[in-house]
């Protein structure tokens, strides 16, 4: 198995990944300000990253993904979850939240302001009751299971289209917690020439 990295562990570190965390009160198996480059990992050293709700509170989100190309190898999975824009400002140090059109910036075809650094967009989903670990241990059982079988009503008509939910009717339901993107990092030559990465999206 190759190594597996976990940004952002909080208080939930992830058993079979390394763990990086600055601020947590757990103890990461690493510690490092994610804001501060570069990471303590050699380039191309990843095999597989997940960062759980950690970009809306730092800095320079594009900084994040050109450090995380980096560290990933060629072909190496990248999970992001981050807050959707209509509940993005609901956690104090939010300093954003994102939209579904995120990915648009690392398509070397997109003339509106690529990135450059290109990922494949493999899945896109919204979810309306996101991190349930937390929401777990933080609510009353009834309102747990309430929240879980209505976010799956939402989830399921949400994603026929994320981007006309995101634009027309995500509000009407009190928005969404959550848009999870799956990534694959591209690093060959063909990547550069634009071929719409993200037209396997609906």
């Amino acid at each position: 198995m190759g190594l597996k990295v976990n940004l952002g562990s909080g208080e939930f570190p992830k058993p079979g990944y390394v763990n990086v965390d600055f601020y947590s009160l757990a103890d990461p198996d690493i510690k490092h300000d994610l804001n501060v480059f570069p990471w303590p990992f050699a380039t191309d050293a990843i095999d597989e990253l997940e960062a759980d709700h950690v970009l809306e509170h730092l800095e320079d989100p594009f900084a994040i993904m050109t450090e995380i190309h980096r560290v990933v190898r060629h072909g190496g999975r990248v999970s992001i979850r981050v807050p959707h824009f209509s509940r993005g400002f609901t956690h104090p140090d939010h300093k954003r939240g994102f939209n579904v059109s995120l990915p648009l910036f690392f398509d070397p075809g997109f003339q509106g302001g690529y990135a450059g650094v290109p990922f494949e967009l493999k899945q896109l989903r919204l979810h309306w009751f996101a991190q349930p670990y937390l929401k777990k241990v933080s609510l009353p059982g009834t309102m747990y299971w309430f929240g879980v079988g209505l976010g799956s009503v939402c989830d399921f008509f949400a994603n026929f289209s994320p981007y006309f939910c995101s634009r027309v009717w995500c509000y009407l339901v009190g928005g969404f917690d959550e848009i999870h993107f799956e990534l694959i990092v591209r690093k060959d030559e063909a990547a550069k020439v634009g071929t719409g990465l993200v037209g396997n999206v609906r």
